[in-house]
C-alpha cells in the first residue's frame, strides 16, 4: 500500500549489521599460550631449605672429579623437588618414577667408571632423563622440549625465591639484617680486592699469604662459592619445575597433507629395492665372494671393512630420516593405502636391520685386522642402538600405533648411554688388544697408555716391560690424592693392583710422549 513501509525495514538491525549466517569460530591460542605453566606456587621455607642443603653439599662435595658425590647431590637435589610438587598437588605417575629411577641408575656410571666419555654420556642422560621426569612429556615436542626444560626455570625461580624468602617472618630482622648484608659485602670486597692486590704486588702477596689462615680467602673459595650459587639455584630450577612444569605437549603441530600412493610409493619401492640389491651383494662377499673381491680390486677383506663401515653408518642414518618423513606424509585414505604403507615402510625397516648387520661385521673384521679403540667401541654401541631404533619403528609401522613411540626412543637412549656406561669400554679396548698381542705379538702401547683406570687389571696381564710401558702414565694420574666421595671404584681397584705389583723405572723400549699410535682410524 502507498506510504506504508516494507516489513524487511523493520526487520533490518539499526547499525547495518547483520549476523554471519555461519558461527565463528574463536581464534585459537598461540603456542606460547598453550604450553603455558600454571602460576608456580612460591617456594615455601622447606623448599628453600632444601635448596641450600644442595648448594652446600654441592660446594663441599663437587671439586672436579665425580663419583660418588654427584650421585649424593642428586638424591639431595629430588628432595626440594619432591616437597614443591608435593605442595602443588603433583602427584608421581608411573613414567616419572622409571624417569628418575633411570637418572640415578646413570649417575652410578662415575661411581663404578674412571672413563671420562661413558661418564659424560651418562651424566648428560641423567640430566635429561630427570628433566623429562620433572616435566612427564609422551610426544615428540614433549619428549624432547622437557629433556631439557628444566635450564629455563633456573633463572625465574631465583626472584620467586627471594620475594619467600623477605616474606618470612623473623624477630628483630630489621635490626640483625643490616649487620649481616655489611659483614657479605666486606668480605666480597676483601676477597676480590685483596686477591688483586696480591697478584700486583709481591711484599702485599707475603702479606695477604700470611693473614690467608686466618682469612681463607682465595680462588678456591671463590669457585667453591660459585658452585653453591650454582648447586642452589639448580635445585630451586627443579623445584619450580616440579610444582608448575611447562606442557609442552600442548605445542601445536600441524598435521601434514597425505600424499597420492603413486608418488609416495614409487620412490620407497625403489628404495627398498636398492637397499635388497646391497644386502644380498654383502651376502654373497659373505659366504665367499671375498675371494674374487680380493682379486679384482687388490683390497684385503679387513681394508674392505674399513673402506665402506662409515658410508654404510651414514645409510643407517639418513634412512631414520627417511621413514620420519615418509610416515608422517603416508597416505591413510583407504585400506589399501595404508596397507601399502605398512609393506614399504616395514620393509625398508627391515632391510634397514640388514643393512646395520652388514656394518657390523665390516667393523669385527676391521677390530680384527687394527685393534680395538674407544672410538670402535662408541661406533658399535651406536650402531646397536640403531638396531634397536629400526625394530621400534617396525613394530610401530606393523601395529600403526605410535603414541608410546617417543618415550620408547628416549627409554631406549638412556639405556644405550647407561649399558655404554657399564660395558667400561676401556676394560674392553685393554683385554682385547691384549688378547691380541698374545696371538700375533703387535700392540699399541702408545694408544693404550692413554686409557683410564678401567683398563689396568687388563693391562696388568701384559709381560713386564710392556705393562711398565702401558700402565706408567696411568698409574701417575691414579696416584693423585683425592678425597674418597670423589674416587670410582675402578680407580680404586687399579691403586690395590698397582700396590700389589709396583712398576719399576725402567721404560727402555717404551714409545715417547708425543710418538702416535699405529692403531688405524
Amino acid at each position: 500500500m502507498p506510504g506504508q513501509v516494507p516489513p524487511s525495514v523493520w526487520d533490518a538491525p539499526l547499525n547495518g549489521y547483520r549476523p554471519p549466517l555461519h558461527p565463528v569460530k574463536p581464534p585459537q591460542p598461540g603456542w606460547v599460550v598453550a604450553i603455558r605453566a600454571r602460576p608456580a606456587p612460591a617456594p615455601g621455607p622447606r623448599v628453600l631449605l632444601a635448596a641450600l642443603v644442595v648448594g652446600l653439599l654441592s660446594a663441599v662435595l663437587l671439586n672436579g672429579a665425580v663419583a660418588a658425590n654427584l650421585l649424593l647431590v642428586a638424591v639431595a637435589a629430588a628432595v626440594p623437588a619432591a616437597l614443591s610438587a608435593r605442595a602443588a598437588g603433583r602427584r608421581v605417575r608411573p613414567w616419572t618414577a622409571l624417569w628418575a629411577l633411570g637418572a640415578l641408575a646413570l649417575l652410578a656410571v662415575p661411581l663404578l667408571s674412571d672413563a671420562g666419555w661413558p661418564s659424560l654420556l651418562a651424566v648428560t642422560a641423567a640430566l635429561a632423563l630427570a628433566s623429562l621426569g620433572l616435566h612427564g612429556g609422551r610426544t615428540w615436542a614433549g619428549v624432547l622440549l622437557g629433556g631439557i626444560g628444566t635450564c629455563w626455570q633456573v633463572l625465574p625461580s631465583l626472584p620467586a625465591a627471594a620475594a619467600a624468602v623477605r616474606s618470612v617472618a623473623m624477630p628483630d630482622r630489621a635490626r640483625w639484617l643490616p649487620a649481616v648484608r655489611a659483614v657479605l659485602a666486606t668480605a666480597i670486597l676483601l676477597a676480590v680486592f685483596g686477591s688483586l692486590f696480591a697478584a700486583a704486588d709481591p711484599a702485599f702477596g707475603d702479606l695477604f699469604a700470611g693473614l690467608s689462615p686466618q682469612l681463607p680467602f682465595g680462588w678456591d673459595l671463590i669457585g667453591r662459592v660459585l658452585v653453591f650459587l650454582g648447586g642452589t639455584a639448580v635445585a630451586l630450577g627443579a623445584a619450580r619445575t616440579a610444582a608448575a612444569p611447562v606442557r609442552y605437549d600442548r605445542l601445536p603441530v600441524r598435521p601434514a597433507t597425505p600424499r597420492r600412493l603413486l608418488e609416495w610409493a614409487v620412490p620407497l619401492a625403489v628404495l627398498d629395492l636398492l637397499f635388497a640389491t646391497f644386502i644380498g651383494l654383502q651376502l654373497a662377499v659373505l659366504f665367499g665372494g671375498y675371494r674374487r673381491l680380493i682379486k679384482e680390486t687388490g683390497l684385503t677383506y679387513a681394508e674392505y671393512a674399513r673402506q665402506g663401515f662409515w658410508q654404510l653408518l651414514w645409510v643407517t642414518l639418513l634412512t631414520l630420516v627417511v621413514v620420519a618423513v615418509a610416515h608422517r606424509w603416508a597416505p591413510r585414505a583407504t585400506g589399501r593405502d595404508r596397507a601399502a604403507v605398512r609393506v614399504l615402510l616395514g620393509l625398508l625397516c627391515a632391510l634397514s636391520l640388514g643393512v646395520v648387520g652388514a656394518g657390523l661385521l665390516r667393523m669385527r673384521h676391521y677390530v680384527d685386522a687394527y685393534g680395538l679403540t674407544q672410538l670402535r667401541v662408541w661406533v658399535t654401541g651406536v650402531e646397536l642402538w640403531l638396531a634397536l631404533l629400526f625394530v621400534l619403528l617396525l613394530v610401530a609401522v606393523l601395529t600403526r600405533r605410535t603414541g608410546w613411540l617417543p618415550r620408547a626412543v628416549a627409554a631406549s637412549a638412556a639405556l644405550a648411554a647407561l649399558v655404554y656406561g657399564l660395558v667400561s669400554p676401556d676394560a674392553l679396548v685393554a683385554q682385547q688388544n691384549v688378547d691380541r698381542y698374545r696371538a700375533s705379538g703387535r700392540i699399541d702401547l702408545a694408544y693404550l697408555r692413554t686409557l683410564s683406570a678401567d683398563a689396568v687389571p687388563a693391562l696388568d696381564q701384559l709381560p713386564e716391560a710392556e705393562r711398565n710401558c702401558a700402565l706408567h702414565r696411568i698409574s701417575e694420574r691414579v696416584g693423585e690424592s683425592v678425597p674418597w666421595y670423589a674416587t670410582s671404584l675402578s680407580t680404586a681397584e687399579a691403586r690395590r693392583i698397582l700396590a700389589a705389583r709396583p712398576l719399576t723405572d725402567d721404560l727402555t723400549g717404551c714409545p715417547a710422549d708425543d710418538e702416535p699410535g699405529d692403531a688405524a682410524p
